[in-house]
C-alpha cells in the first residue's frame, strides 16, 4: 500500500468537513463513519459531537457507523433496561441520517459491566449491532470491489485487567488470535481491514507516570499478524484523542474523541494528534481509502489515503 498523507494546518480546519473528499468517492466509495469512547449521558462534548455526526452523515450517507468500544462510561450497562441506552445513545444520536445500522465493539470499560446486555441489546434496536465479542464481516462496495473488515475484543489481551473490574476472566485471547489469522488466510478481499479498542502504535507520547498509549501486548501478539497479512489500516480508540501514525506499511489510526478528551503529549514518530472532539469519516474504493479526522464544528483537522499497489 502506497500512502499519502495530507496535513491541514489553521486555514484548512475552517474548510467544510467534507471538503477533501475526493469526488470518485461519492457515487464509487462505501462511505462509513468510525468513532470510540462515547457514552457519557451527553456531557464532556458527547452531544456536539453526535449533532455534528448527524451533520456528516446526512452529507456523505454513510453504509454505517462504526463504534470502537468504550460505549458506556464508567461501568458499562447493568442490563438491557439499564437508563444509559437512552440517555447516552438513543436520546443523544437522534439525527434521521444516524438511524442507520452501528458495528459495535467492546472496550475496557463495556468490560465493567454487562458485555451480555450488550450483546442482547440487538433483540430491542435495529441499529445496534453486536453479534458477538469478535466478528468478521464482508461490505461489496459499490464499484465491486469487496472488503473484509475484522472487529476485535482486545480487552482481554490487556493483562492488568484480569483480577479487576474490568471482567475479562475466561476469555481466551489465544482462540481469538487463531480466529483471525484464519480468517486473514481465507479472505480473499480485495481489502483486509482490522478494528479494535486499544492502540497500538500511537503518534503522541504521555506525560510521565501515566498509562502510555502504545500496547505492549498488542504490539507483541497482534501486530506480527497484521504484518504478516499486510493490513494496511488499524483503527482503535481507547486514547481519548484522533491521532494517526504510520508505521511498516500500516496505518496506525485512534478515533478516540467521541466525549472526553485531553491534549495529546508531543507528537512522535511522524504522526498527527489531537485533543479535539471529533470522529473520524472513511470511504473506500477499489484503488484507494480515503478517510479524515472531523471535529465537533465540522471541521476537517487531518485527511490521509490508502492507495493500493
Amino acid at each position: 500500500m502506497l500512502i499519502s498523507r495530507r496535513r491541514l494546518g489553521l486555514a484548512a480546519a475552517a474548510a467544510p468537513a467534507l471538503s477533501a473528499l475526493p469526488a470518485a468517492a461519492a457515487t464509487e466509495a462505501l462511505p462509513i463513519i468510525l468513532v470510540g469512547d462515547w457514552g457519557r449521558n451527553g456531557h464532556d462534548e458527547q452531544r456536539a459531537v453526535g449533532v455534528q455526526m448527524g451533520k456528516t452523515a446526512a452529507a456523505m450517507k454513510p453504509a454505517y457507523i462504526v463504534s470502537v468500544g468504550d460505549n458506556f462510561y464508567e461501568n458499562g450497562v447493568a442490563s438491557v433496561d439499564d437508563p444509559q441506552w437512552r440517555s447516552s445513545f438513543e436520546d443523544i444520536y437522534t439525527a434521521p441520517s444516524l438511524q442507520i445500522p452501528w458495528k459495535i465493539m467492546l472496550g475496557n470499560h463495556d468490560y465493567r459491566g454487562s458485555v451480555q446486555a450488550q450483546l442482547d441489546y440487538v433483540q430491542k434496536s435495529d441499529r445496534w449491532q453486536l453479534p458477538a465479542r469478535y466478528y468478521a464481516e464482508r461490505q461489496t462496495l459499490p464499484d465491486g470491489a469487496t472488503a473484509d473488515f475484522f472487529y476485535l475484543d482486545t480487552s482481554p489481551f490487556i493483562k492488568k485487567y484480569y483480577g479487576t473490574k474490568v471482567a475479562v476472566d475466561g476469555q481466551d485471547s489465544q482462540a481469538q488470535l487463531d480466529w483471525l489469522e484464519g480468517k486473514l488466510a481465507a479472505s480473499t478481499a480485495d481489502w483486509k481491514i482490522v478494528i479494535g479498542h486499544h492502540p497500538i502504535y500511537a503518534a503522541h507520547a504521555h506525560e510521565p507516570g501515566y498509562e502510555g498509549p502504545d500496547t505492549p501486548e498488542l504490539i507483541a501478539r497482534l501486530n506480527p499478524i497484521l504484518l504478516k497479512y499486510k493490513i494496511p489500516l488499524y483503527v482503535c480508540g481507547h486514547d481519548h484523542v484522533l491521532q494517526a501514525v504510520k508505521m511498516d506499511g500500516i496505518s496506525y489510526v485512534c478515533t478516540g474523541a467521541g466525549s472526553q478528551t485531553y491534549a495529546p503529549g508531543q507528537v512522535i514518530r511522524g504522526g498527527f494528534a489531537s485533543g479535539a472532539h471529533g470522529f473520524m469519516t472513511a470511504w473506500l474504493t477499489r484503488e484507494a481509502l480515503h478517510w479524515q479526522f472531523i471535529d465537533k464544528d465540522g471541521h476537517t483537522l487531518y485527511a490521509d489515503t490508502i492507495t493500493r499497489a
